[in-house]
């Protein structure tokens, strides 16, 4: 057991399932010679060789379409979108093809491809480069969506996503894949997809977000705990499929739900959430939903990042909130 960072067992769930799978192969734009730009391929090419490890061209359109062939003709291809914005070029094959391939054969043939993509803010990025679109694909029947928050929940996550028999879209939030470590055991142990992981008992306000803004989240647990106020945290990880029962479950203890994405706010993901506690939930909340979410527009470069994103202090105000409205 090494404690190890969040990119580090990305790079390690990757080898094991390489390992123990000989028709796993990893594709994209320098993630052979170079090992990626976050360097989330290093050293697998030169254990598993250029064979399996394929450096591709520029050309995201080309490796999505490689990538859904390859997972089409019994391969299981990993994919590297490089940045979250890259992936639009992507988006026809991905949409048209993967997500489709299990349904338009009534089931005769899967596609079972992981598309991995460094997501998010807050590294001081370009353009193009700290995009939060999760959104826009857990519209899409036939994919999952998933997003790990910390060096053990990406290593299993990546393991059963690479296992799973239908196109896994894996959103690897960036501005923490060298932020912290955390002791993560090589012993090939997936994770199960699907289930939200409740981080953090709590009795007086439920917190649910995913990816990097967990982090901020359990600190804001902490800061409500000093003014005697019992936050649940839950990672939701999978987030399509959704396990509402879990988010339901918490709830019905607390009353209140503060939301938390980094995604603009407008037909953001927690707009979903917030629709299904209306739904299902109405009568077990004693406030209004919060959401705490980035701003309707693209990222600010640089001096507003920051500011944009969700903090410690948006959310313990939220949380407040829910506590006065009752």
């Amino acid at each position: 057991m090494a404690a190890i960072t969040l990119i580090e067992a990305l790079t390690l769930a990757m080898a094991s399932e390489m390992r123990r799978d000989p028709s796993v192969v990893v594709l994209g734009e320098d993630v052979g010679v170079n090992g990626g730009v976050f360097r989330a391929t290093s050293g697998l090419i030169q254990e598993f060789g250029a064979g399996r490890v394929l450096d591709t061209p520029l050309d995201e359109t080309t490796i999505a379409g490689l990538t859904v062939g390859l997972a089409a003709q019994g391969m299981k291809p990993i994919a590297e979108a490089q940045f979250d914005g890259f992936m639009y070029p992507m988006v026809d094959h991905v949409i048209c093809h993967a997500a489709r391939l299990r349904h338009r054969t009534r089931g005769r043939m899967s596609c079972p491809m992981v598309l991995r993509v460094p997501w998010g803010g807050g590294i001081r990025a370009p353009e193009h480069h700290s995009e939060a679109n999760e959104a826009i694909f857990t519209n899409v029947p036939g994919l999952r969506v998933v997003m790990p928050s910390s060096p053990q929940r990406a290593y299993g996550l990546l393991l059963a996503a690479i296992r799973d028999p239908d196109p896994v879209i894996f959103f690897e939030p960036k501005r923490i894949y060298r932020q912290y470590k955390e002791e993560v055991v090589d012993d090939g142990e997936a994770l199960p997809l699907d289930v939200c992981f409740v981080l953090r008992d709590g009795s007086d306000v439920t917190l649910v977000t995913w990816g990097s803004q967990v982090k901020e989240a359990l600190e804001a647990a902490d800061a409500l705990a000093k003014d005697g106020i019992s936050a649940e945290v839950i990672d939701v990880a999978t987030v399509k499929p959704l396990d509402f029962d879990t988010i339901h479950e918490s709830v019905k203890k607390t009353g209140r739900c503060v939301i938390v994405h980094e995604a603009p706010r407008t037909a953001g993901f927690g707009a979903e959430i917030a629709a299904q506690l209306a739904e299902k939930a109405m009568y077990d909340l004693v406030a209004p939903v919060e959401r705490v979410t980035g701003y309707d527009t693209h990222i600010p470069l640089f001096r507003l990042e920051m500011k944009y994103l969700p903090s410690v202090d948006k959310i313990v105000a939220a949380a407040k909130r829910t506590l006065a409205a009752s």
